[in-house]
């Protein structure tokens, strides 16, 4: 009979590199590889490491732990006796995510520590809902390290500080996460306007949140699970106006499909992974200091 197993997932800033690290580590190779999520699996320890590449939160690379049940009947008879003993479980039935189907209930322990309890139903070629069907590509292993790129992100329930603390035109690439899913004092409308003084011409923002295709008050917003922090449901819509009248352009969808993951009343909520392209701006042409131009008009007439 197969065993229960630990379970950790880490938030990781470059996943080719954490991948090779952990083979070396495990002395093994992963069980799932993809462009945005790798899994190892160990016997001994028994172990489900898996590695999602969002960068650290300030509180450090830990993204979620727990344990994975060797079937649904087991699930079950934990989350009895968890429940009986007081503390409050989130279920979720026949989710897809992680590249698996799987049924599942989340706890949040006192120093908010999220776990998951989980049983898999089975594996997936796409990583779950509100992701249309990837393509499974070799890793390209030429790539530049991560750390080559000017790289800021934000995260859900961190402080948004605005301006950004950052130069003009001095990054690369900006990543945001659940950055609208909780109310704040700024519009987005705001944030891309700054994200775009402070990124390269053709810069990259990278935006991965929760996003509903008609109005939703912040007080009707009562999700379950991993969705339980989430406290605000901005319209695609709207982002999509507020991303063009900031200046950016070639918006691609990474994820959204056509099955939502939560409804509310008659609202669809989808996670939304899309990408977009800081619109290039010709700069002025530098004209030479006066003098200069007097000493050009000087040498001229010398001819």
């Amino acid at each position: 009979m197969a065993q229960n197993l630990f379970h950790m997932s880490l938030n990781v800033s470059n996943l080719d590199r954490s991948v090779e690290f952990f083979k070396r580590m495990l002395g093994v190779e992963p069980a799932k590889c993809r462009l945005d999520y790798a899994k190892f699996e160990t016997a001994d320890p028994p172990l489900v490491l898996s590695l999602e590449p969002h960068g650290h939160a300030s509180d450090g690379a830990l993204n979620h732990v727990g344990f994975r049940f060797r079937n649904a009947e087991a699930l079950v008879d934990c989350q009895r006796r968890l429940e009986l003993n007081g503390i409050s479980t989130q279920r979720e039935d026949n989710v897809e995510c992680c590249y698996a189907k799987q049924s599942k209930f989340w706890v949040r322990d006192p120093d908010n520590t999220l776990w998951e309890f989980y049983a898999l139903a089975g594996d997936l070629d796409h990583r779950g809902p509100g992701q249309t069907l990837e393509q499974i590509v070799p890793r390209n292993t030429n790539a530049l390290p991560i750390a080559a790129a000017a790289i800021w992100e934000h995260r859900l329930g961190q402080p948004l500080p605005l301006p950004l603390p950052h130069e003009n035109h001095s990054l690369d690439e900006v990543r945001m996460r659940g950055t609208f899913n909780v109310p704040t004092d700024v519009t987005p409308a705001s944030v891309f306007a700054d994200i775009r003084r402070v990124l390269q011409p053709d810069g990259r923002l990278q935006l991965h949140f929760l996003t509903s295709d008609r109005p939703v008050a912040d007080s009707d917003v009562k999700l379950s699970g991993a969705a339980a922090h989430v406290r605000r449901v901005p319209t695609l819509s709207d982002l999509l106006r507020d991303l063009a009248q900031a200046g950016f352009v070639k918006v691609k969808f990474e994820k959204y499909a056509a099955t939502p993951c939560f409804r509310l009343g008659e609202a669809s909520l989808r996670e939304t992974m899309l990408t977009a392209t800081c619109r290039a701006t010709a700069l002025p042409r530098p004209r030479p200091p006066r003098d200069s131009r007097r000493l050009c008009l000087a040498a001229r007439s010398l001819k």
